[in-house]
């Protein structure tokens, strides 16, 4: 009797609990950790700011590219009390009596994982996530996410939407430290673009004594993991981690520094491009509607010559019930996933939230100088690497960067300047060396380690040296080299000052032509001296007369 009592008590609780669930109360008897009750109301939470800023520093961490095991040391580390204590030392939850605490900052990677996938710090409820079997067991089984009731925005948020969904992104993949001593932090972004596999990146800090150089580059995963098998599965699709991280960080300080300055036009480019690939995306779903449907009315005549066959008897009934039951299965399935295409054809619409949220993330950084895990984090959605190919005898490979919020984003070809024009040529004849140098090394021309022999850019004279650039045979030839390419540079034109011819001089303090109209120059100048000087006298001797006439008359 008295068990039939606690199990009739046990079923009205449990209907009491799933109302109050339902109605989206907590069911829960404490506020989770970050959390606080409210005073006028026990079943909304207020944010307990002590512990909320712990619990945004765990986040911060973690989309900076620190585990959660490496965060729990960290805390540690900081003698940050865990949520079990802390709350016990509140007179909350399981602790609330003890009165002893032997190992108050004793963080593990699951406390900050669970910390990690709480929907409660978005500001949503989340009641049902466990159930007990029986009233006799105490223990609780965890229920599928499935089962879950959600309440979305029923208290303050701690973190933003963005923030957790970027949290559960980076957790989904695993950033292991390697040799190196540590992560990652392109780990699951970069694919290759033919075939859609992950690039393994390989690494090795190297070892000079053995000849052993550092690598760390990246390679399609399927080419890899298949040529163990003698098999030709895509291409290696080689790329250096140095260029990849250069690009990401071009890409990033353009983008966003284009979309700060000139935030119309930036915002009419992406809404081009959305439209564009919007299009592209109706095109193959309206391609596959067609297929289904198509499939769907050829099911319907299929299952029509099966009910005729079975009235005639040329089908037993068990072959007629097993076939019926897999075409209306496929056709089942087919319904649902032209009514699926259907709603995804009429649901495409402009989105002008996403432009907004990458310019008040472009806008929170200040400093783009250095490329960080956090900017990685934040900023980059993906990376596509295509196979490198030969154009005018250099290695060009495509690399598509697609960023959170916007995807890929083409910016306006700036017009190059004369430098910039001058230094891609200088790259260019550069390439043009090294090849030639490789040549001659591949076809046995040069030995490795022995010195070049080069021509003197000054001078004209042969020398040798270990290093392949080498332009000048000694210091006075560099100097005098660039001495003379600066007083190139310092030419300008200028008028003869005797016959008035134009000519050409690096000087500036030079005024003839030739030495010859210099000497006319002078001798003009003497003689103008010479008759200003007569004058001269002649004024003085007059003026002497008057003067001793002057006196005479006086006296």
């Amino acid at each position: 009797m008295n068990e039939w009592y606690l199990r009739d008590l046990s079923r009205k609780q449990k209907t009491a609990i799933r109302i109050k669930g339902e109605s989206g109360k907590p069911t829960t008897n404490t506020a989770i950790y970050g959390y606080k009750k409210d005073p006028a109301d026990k079943y909304h939470w207020l944010i307990d700011e002590e512990a909320a800023a712990v619990v945004r520093r765990i986040f911060r961490m973690n989309v900076e590219g620190i585990g959660p095991y490496e965060i729990a040391r960290i805390l540690y580390e900081d003698k940050v009390e865990t949520p079990a204590v802390y709350l016990g030392k509140k007179g909350i939850g399981f602790w609330k009596s003890k009165e002893d605490f032997p190992s108050p900052y004793n963080w593990n990677g699951y406390m900050v994982g669970q910390i990690l996938s709480k929907p409660e710090y978005i500001g949503h409820t989340v009641n049902f996530r466990s159930h007990k079997e029986s009233y006799k067991d105490k223990s609780s089984v965890p229920n599928p996410q499935e089962e879950w009731l959600i309440f979305e925005n029923t208290h303050e948020a701690i973190i933003d939407k963005e923030t957790w969904e970027l949290v559960q992104k980076l957790r989904k993949t695993p950033r292991r430290k390697d040799t190196l001593g540590e992560a990652n932090p392109l780990t699951g972004l970069v694919f290759c673009a033919d075939c859609g596999a992950k690039m393994y990146n390989h690494r090795f800090k190297g070892d000079l004594e053995n000849g052993n150089y550092p690598y760390d580059s990246y390679e399609c995963s399927a080419y890899k993991l298949e040529s163990r098998k003698h098999k030709d599965v895509c291409c290696s699709h080689y790329i250096s981690t140095k260029s990849i991280r250069t690009l990401i960080l071009e890409t990033i300080q353009a983008v966003s520094i284009f979309a700060i300055s000139n935030q119309q036009e930036f915002m009419e480019k992406v809404r081009a491009a959305s439209q564009l690939r919007q299009k592209e995306a109706a095109k193959e779903i309206k391609r596959t509607l067609n297929k289904e449907r198509k499939r769907a009315k050829e099911l319907d005549v299929i299952i029509k010559k099966l009910y005729e066959s079975f009235a005639v008897g040329r089908i037993f009934e068990e072959r007629f019930d097993s076939l019926l039951a897999e075409y209306e299965a496929e056709q089942k399935q087919l319904l649902s996933s032209v009514e699926s295409a259907e709603q995804k054809l009429s649901a495409f619409e402009e989105d002008t939230v996403r432009m907004e949220q990458f310019l008040a993330l472009a806008k929170k950084y200040t400093d783009f100088s250095e490329l960080t895990t956090l900017m990685i984090n934040e900023f980059v959605d993906k990376v596509l690497v295509h196979a490198p190919e030969k154009i005018d005898g250099d290695r060009v490979q495509e690399v598509e960067i697609y960023l959170k919020f916007i995807g890929r984003f083409d910016l306006p070809e700036p017009e190059l300047t004369e430098g910039e024009k001058k230094r891609q040529e200088q790259l260019r004849r550069h390439r043009i060396k090294s090849r030639e140098r490789y040549q001659k090394i591949k076809a046995g021309e040069h030995t490795i380690g022995e010195p070049f022999q080069l021509t003197c850019k000054c001078c004209g004279k042969t020398f040798e040296s270990k290093m392949s650039n080498a332009m000048f045979c000694d210091q006075n030839c560099r100097a005098k080299y660039y001495r003379q390419e600066a007083a190139k540079k310092r030419e300008r034109e200028c008028t003869c000052e005797n016959c008035g011819t134009v000519f050409a001089t690096n000087k500036n303090s030079v005024k003839y032509c030739c030495e010859a109209c210099m000497k006319e120059a002078n001798r003009k100048r003497q003689q103008e001296r010479k008759a200003a000087k007569k004058t001269g006298q002649e004024n003085t001797e007059v003026a002497a007369v008057k003067e001793s006439g002057q006196k005479e008359k006086t006296a």
